[in-house]
């Protein structure tokens, strides 16, 4: 089982001069400090007389924006009732969602994602050019490729920031938002778009009672600035992988049935391959269950630990959005009273990586979320994949 404390390690240097050649863009770093977590910085063992470049003093970094979008169209479980066997009751009571958005017509992901970007940068008050980087996370892309290039299109960026894709399912804002804290604070980037995206109803199985009632579609996005040490707004974060529970979470590749349109005339056994495509998801429910509330908790702790923080100085507990009965578990396990925490479960389902910031967003419009607030944040899901962040909110 992975486990990372940060992105970044410490390791031993001896005591010697260092010199590095300056970065050509953005910054001028003359000197190199990583704080990721709890990372130091290891040219500190340099004394200052020793080296001829000044020491660089730390950035932090802070979420100064936010904004989400969801599809048009309602799907309420008694919609839901009407094509499978089930009903408002059974559903709500196992899962606490009632309602789903779900993307239609010609509803577009990359689109839905840019409106959630577009209102975090009005809320920062920047304009698209003045944006570095932008995180896509997502696990349902437009194009196999990626869909980060689209958004910044869509945005009318014309500098041509960075743009990628982070794959990571329901964990993927968390890691999108990690990402963007050490590319501010290693690689001198200013300002930092993270967006989850995602389009899950275009892989679920309808017919299937388990899954089909879970997920929606949503996008929802922040912006992650560069700021003063004394300011940084991002405390500590715990972020793991374990590859062996693949089996109970995924939707794994398959061929098609149909013949491949070239034929390999016998010249070559089994090729050319035939089209694949991905199959619907696959989920064990119970188990997917038993990882989140053992696994989620101990995440958040250790991510207080190295933040130096008691779990007492939480304002809020915003976990990905994936079942009522996960939030609550989480919650008492961490003593976390139920006022303190956000969830929108009831109205959006299940949207996977657009689950933290669509939630994020709500709050902070509607009041309940205040600047200065402390945030333990958390994701997880199929991968396996979980991490947690301790952030501040503006």
């Amino acid at each position: 089982m992975a486990n990372a404390s940060g992105l970044f390690s410490t390791p031993s240097v001896p005591n010697f001069t260092v010199r590095v050649r300056p970065f050509s863009s953005i910054h001028r770093f003359q000197g190199f400090k990583v704080f990721c977590s709890g990372a130091q910085n290891y040219a500190s063992t340099v004394s200052p007389s020793q080296s001829q470049t000044p020491r660089l003093v730390s950035k932090g970094c802070k979420l100064v924006g936010c904004g989400s979008a969801v599809p048009a169209l309602q799907i309420s479980n008694d919609d839901l009732s009407k094509i499978v066997d089930t009903n408002d009751e059974w559903i709500s009571v196992r899962t606490g969602i009632r309602k789903r958005r779900v993307l239609s017509g010609g509803d577009s992901l990359t689109t839905l994602a840019a409106e959630a970007a577009k209102k975090a940068l009005e809320m920062a008050k920047l304009d698209p050019d003045d944006i570095d980087l932008i995180l896509m996370c997502t696990s349902t892309p437009e194009d196999l490729f990626g869909s980060a290039p689209q958004i910044q299109k869509q945005l009318g960026c014309t500098k041509s920031p960075l743009s990628y894709d982070i794959t990571a399912a329901c964990s993927g804002f968390v890691l999108g938002l990690i990402s963007a804290a050490c590319h501010v604070r290693g690689g001198g980037f200013r300002n930092v778009l993270v967006i989850g995206a995602d389009a899950l109803s275009r892989y679920v199985d309808w017919t299937d009672r388990g899954t089909c009632i879970l997920f929606g579609d949503a996008a929802g996005a922040v912006v992650v600035q560069a700021c003063n040490s004394e300011e940084d707004g991002l405390f500590g974060f715990d972020v793991h992988s374990d590859g062996s529970g693949i089996r109970h979470l995924n939707a794994g590749i398959k061929e098609n049935e149909s013949n491949n349109a070239l034929d390999s005339n016998g010249s070559v056994p089994s090729f050319p391959p035939k089209q694949s495509s991905y199959s619907c998801i696959q989920m064990n429910g119970k188990e997917v269950f038993r990882f989140a509330v053992r696994c989620v908790p101990q995440s958040i702790e250790n991510a207080l630990e190295k933040a130096g923080l008691p779990a007492s100085s939480i304002d809020w507990l915003l976990l990905h959005q994936a079942n009522q009965r996960i939030i609550d578990a989480v919650a008492t396990r961490l003593e976390v009273p139920s006022e303190r925490v956000i969830s929108n479960l009831a109205n959006y389902g299940n949207t996977s990586a657009a689950s933290i910031p669509l939630a994020l967003d709500e709050a902070v419009r509607s009041g309940k979320v205040k600047a200065g607030q402390t945030i333990a944040t958390a994701g997880f899901g199929a991968g396996l994949t979980w991490g947690s962040a301790i952030l501040r909110w503006g």
